[in-house]
């Protein structure tokens, strides 16, 4: 048993904690009872080691096709053969999902299609990251496993226990049967009769949920197939009870096969929260947005009146922020990349640019939902730039978490801009105190230092940081952000030299680190985060023709069933934590965009006829 491509899976869950399934009918990656809990199934970082549950037809004489249900967040794996055809539809129901729980429940509904399959079920717990063992308790309606968490098994089958106290099971279904294993989690887990209505009740108020959900949504777009599946994989990464949304539900995936850059995501980035909110905004779901937003407010009330940055990087999903880094040296990584990490060490970097960024999703949700920002919240927004006016010259980590030291990166200096930017309307617009002299001198020196030492004039382009000759990838956004104008020739002459160094086949890079050493052996994919925010750029350039080959070819590296992780190979694979939320937020909002100058030709053309 060898490990499958990171695409070749897809995601269901319940909005507290999620699970990977394979084509092939594993589950191989569950984290209980959180996103950021430790696994109980991670046969992706030891496929040996690291447990799954696996089901799937006994032999190898099938193909396996997988799709999600229509607009739903079901996972449906079809094993077809000679003898016959069965389905199984993954889920995790979800009952009052803003109520943190230990409950939580992973289905697998068995649907007999055509004549007569059998199927074999192995489960293999292996808690805290395969560090811990278990007892196994056989009962009258199933298997418990007793550790931390406790496990339920419930079968429509007879299970069998091995010596090892994993479990087993092998059954022949035939036509229109149906039955189901399901896992549940909690102290009080027990397993029951798995009855044939209760299953159907349970799966169609899962189906309900979903699409009651996407209905709510109001993007009508070209893209409308990608664009819903990209906000439904938002939706299944943002933890319910706190609003966080977490970078990806993953840990220790590697961005090149037996490199070290394997990282934890499974915390809520402070930038990828902001870009969220703008994305959520612009498809119409906006308790999410203003959820998310919510969030990042608490996290500067938190640290209010406090010495050092009033924000950090990123936290958990409850908003703490304990991100230890350690490494798991028991596994021996997907396909063997080590070091296998858990927390994240970049966790207390300064990383200067999330302050714009969260500014931006308050200015945003502000505009965009009913939210008004109360005085004890804007008074908090008060320190956070007051802090930023003496701060925003410090040299920093920037934004991709380089380890090879503070650089006084240009990102840095444009999201502050931003943060002066949306401070000052906002103040404006909703008549708040503020010292507008003391935010607008600020801001304007900003926008002197970056149109000054952030442009390199022999490379006739905005770099990566002051003094250097590298080109960045971040830069991509400051038309977006308002810095620049897209028609500006000193942003004519930077995008034809990203089209020239960074782009390959329309993926982009996000820098090159050969050329800007960060800490780190080995080299990386293309960036598909970076890749949007191209199509964004090209749109808001006029090249219009070719931001949507560009878009169009960006889909075509999408998996199976529209998910992306955080980069793409050489050879097309998916590289990095799987599926990433800042990959799908950059695919929405270039949608969107392109969307919106598509359509401005044609109603200008209405009105003139």
């Amino acid at each position: 048993m060898d490990y499958p491509p990171i695409a070749d899976h897809g995601l269901i869950g319940d909005l507290q904690t999620a699970a990977l399934v394979s084509t092939d009918g594993t589950v191989d990656w569950l984290c209980l009872p959180r996103f950021d809990s430790p696994t109980v199934f991670a046969s992706l970082l030891d496929h040996r080691k690291g447990g799954r549950f696996a089901l799937a037809p006994v032999g190898d004489k099938h193909v396996t096709t997988q799709m999600y249900l229509p607009n739903t967040a079901v996972l449906v794996t079809r094993f077809l053969s000679e003898s016959g055809v069965a389905e199984v539809a993954d889920f995790m129901p979800i009952s009052n999902p803003t109520v943190a729980t230990d409950r939580h429940r992973l289905i697998r509904q068995v649907t007999g299609i055509r004549g007569t399959v059998k199927l074999a079920v192995r489960v293999e717990p292996r808690p805290d990251y395969a560090r811990a063992g278990y007892k196994t308790r056989v009962l009258d309606d199933g298997v418990v496993f007793e550790g931390a968490p406790t496990l339920a098994l419930s079968s429509t089958w007879p299970l069998k226990v091995d010596r090892g106290g994993d479990v087993t099971a092998q059954f022949t279904i035939k036509a229109g049967e149906i039955g189901a294993f399901v896992l549940e989690s909690g102290k009080s887990a027990k397993p029951a009769k798995v009855g044939q209505r209760q299953l159907a009740n349970v799966f169609a108020e899962t189906v309900s949920y979903w699409r009651q959900w996407l209905a709510a949504g109001t993007y009508r777009g070209r893209w409308r197939e990608a664009v819903e599946r990209s906000a439904m994989a938002l939706k299944l990464m943002q933890y319910a009870p706190t609003g966080g949304m977490v970078a990806a539900p993953t840990a220790g995936l590697p961005e090149q096969a037996g490199g070290e850059r394997n990282w934890d995501y499974r915390y809520t980035w402070i930038r990828d929260a902001s870009f969220s909110v703008s994305a959520l905004l612009k498809l119409g779901f906006f308790r999410e947005a203003r959820g998310l937003a919510l969030w990042i407010r608490d996290r500067l009330e938190e640290r209010a009146g406090k010495d050092g940055p009033p924000l950090a990087i990123m936290y958990r999903v409850d908003g703490s922020s304990d991100l230890t880094e350690e490494t798991l040296d028991h596994l021996e990584g997907y396909r063997k990349s080590r070091p296998v990490r858990i927390g994240n060490g970049a966790s207390d970097q300064l990383q200067l640019d999330i302050y714009g960024e969260a500014m931006d999703s308050v200015w945003l949700a502000a505009q965009g939902t009913d939210m008004v920002v109360p005085d004890r919240g804007w008074r908090d927004i008060r320190q956070m730039l007051d802090w930023l006016c003496e701060n925003w010259e410090q040299p920093d980590e920037g934004i991709w978490e380089t380890r090879g030291g503070r650089k006084p990166f240009m990102y840095g200096r444009l999201m502050s801009w931003v943060a002066f930017d949306r401070a000052i309307r906002l103040a404006t617009s909703e008549a708040r105190p503020a010292d507008l002299q003391r935010w607008t001198a600020t801001r304007d020196g900003l926008y002197d230092n970056i149109m000054t030492k952030g442009f390199n004039r022999s490379l006739k382009a905005f770099v990566q940081y002051e003094g250097s000759d590298v080109l960045d990838a971040s830069t991509l956004l400051m038309p977006a952000m308002g810095l620049i104008s897209p028609l500006d020739e000193k942003w004519q002459s930077t995008m034809a030299a990203i089209d020239k160094t960074l782009v390959s086949d329309s993926l982009v890079y996000r820098y090159d680190p050969g050329a800007s050493p960060d800490g780190l052996r080995g080299s990386e994919g293309t960036f598909s985060l970076c890749t949007g925010w191209y199509v964004g750029a090209l749109t808001r350039s006029g090249r219009l023709e070719e931001a949507q080959l560009v878009f169009e070819k960006m889909l075509t590296y999408a998996n199976h069933v529209g998910l992306f992780s955080e980069e793409i190979g050489l050879t097309g694979e998916q590289l990095g934590n799987f599926p990433q939320a800042f990959t799908h937020l950059s695919l929405i909002n270039a949608a969107v965009n392109l969307d919106h100058q598509l359509d401005v030709p044609a109603r200008t053309a209405r009105i003139t006829a």
